[in-house]
């Protein structure tokens, strides 16, 4: 791919994964990331590069990231690239006695406690953002995400990709929850890593705002109404600049003005890449179906306020697959034509109209088929925990998890 091209809609794609690294004994966090970066790279650094992939350092000492080294022109063969890149990563880890464990949180970390920052080059930032805001708080200290990046070229399509995506944000738990345990214990909720993720920056709120973006026309506006906001939010907090970048904010779908994508933030790491990777084939799908004004125009799209699709959000963040949509004007803007709908049945539609269209390949075919059989991943974990389980019970579920990533296979619980 030619890097000085500025990319436009769906000509590319980034994708970044992380994960826990833990003690294969206990599967207590293990904050060694510095560790696996040096004995990957040969030397101590914050990016390891081979093979066209990047393994990463990030804010818990205990996370590791793997990226893609630069956009993608499709998804083919990433699912394999990522499982080959936690199976190296794994291979290191084992000689210490360490390993990776999936899903968006780790089921009894105590923060509080257990977090330790990254220590080393950046770690002015994490330093900043921990006196601001106090990292100690699952919200920074005990989550684990994917970001889907996709690319824009220019202000009309950057409208375009922005509106659709912050129209679809609200069912993506739907699909990809994996948080149902926290502190040891059920949390009652399905994303639970989303509903703490919402009050990380309470102290500024301008930083996450409703976790869905804000209807914008265009890439000034954007700077205008949500960047210059923060960074004017921030500055007596943070009056040397620290912070004052586009990456501090925090909402569910980010611009990166610097590489000229949109930023996807609200799905949790699932069992395997395996399963991610399938995910995103669909998301990209139904987004790019959106932005061709398949169902409605982009005008039309921007109908709904940021407050309207949080509380949508705050449903699928509760309920998983199981959430209700009674909106039939929104269902209508996703193609179904329906008076209400619980998500999976959306999301059924959705790789119904994707598969129409040629968008899906055989192995995303069989994980959304694995999704509809079994549910969220969160659904999974919850009906093989049980209502109270044990910290015996726990252990023995994420090792089942820790092995489904390994293999790179999808888990059905």
């Amino acid at each position: 791919m030619d890097a000085d091209r500025q990319l436009g809609l769906f000509e590319a794609v980034g994708i970044e994964l992380e994960y826990m690294i833990v003690d294969q004994a206990s599967l207590d966090v293990a904050p060694v990331a510095d560790w696996l970066l040096t004995e990957a790279a040969g030397e101590l650094t914050d990016e390891h590069v081979a093979d066209g992939y990047a393994w990463n350092n990030e804010l818990a000492l205990h996370v590791i990231e793997f990226k893609l080294d630069g956009p993608r022109p499709s998804l083919d063969g990433l699912a394999e690239g990522f499982g080959v890149q936690v199976g190296m990563a794994g291979h290191i880890l084992a000689s210490r006695g360490l390993m990776l464990l999936p899903t968006g949180m780790h089921p009894w970390m105590d923060p509080a406690s257990e977090l330790r920052l990254w220590p080393h080059d950046s770690r002015t930032i994490y330093e900043t953002f921990d006196r601001i805001f106090s990292c100690r708080g699952h919200g920074w200290a005990n989550l684990q995400s994917l970001h889907l990046n996709l690319p824009f070229r220019g202000d009309e399509e950057f409208r375009r990709l922005h509106t659709a995506i912050r129209l679809l944000l609200p069912v993506l738990p739907g699909l990809a929850a994996s948080t149902p345990v926290c502190d040891g214990r059920p949390s009652g909720l399905m994303d639970t890593r989303l509903a703490v993720y919402r009050n990380n920056c309470a102290r500024v709120p301008s930083v996450t705002g409703q976790v869905i973006p804000e209807v914008v026309d265009g890439i000034t506006k954007y700077k205008e109404h949500i960047l210059a906001r923060i960074y004017r939010d921030l500055a007596p907090l943070d009056p040397d600049g620290t912070l004052a970048h586009e990456w501090v904010n925090a909402r569910g779908a980010i611009a990166r003005f610097d590489r000229m994508a949109i930023e996807i933030r609200v799905l949790d790491t699932q069992e395997c890449p395996r399963m991610d990777l399938g995910f995103c084939r669909l998301i990209v799908a139904t987004l790019q179906a959106l932005c061709e004004e398949s169902w409605l125009d982009t005008r039309g799209q921007q109908q709904w306020s940021e407050v309207v699709l949080a509380r949508a959000l705050q449903a699928a963040i509760a309920d998983g697959e199981a959430a209700e949509c009674h909106d039939s004007r929104y269902l209508k803007a996703l193609g179904l034509k329906r008076g209400g709908a619980r998500l999976d049945q959306l999301w059924a539609h959705l790789a119904e109209q994707a598969s129409l269209r040629g968008a899906l390949d055989a192995d995303s075919e069989r994980v959304i088929e694995h999704y509809l059989r079994h549910g969220t991943l969160a659904r999974r974990i919850s009906r093989a925990v049980g209502e109270q389980p044990g910290r015996a019970r726990l252990e023995s579920v994420w090792r089942e998890l820790a092995s489904a990533l390994a293999d790179n296979q999808p888990w059905a619980g």
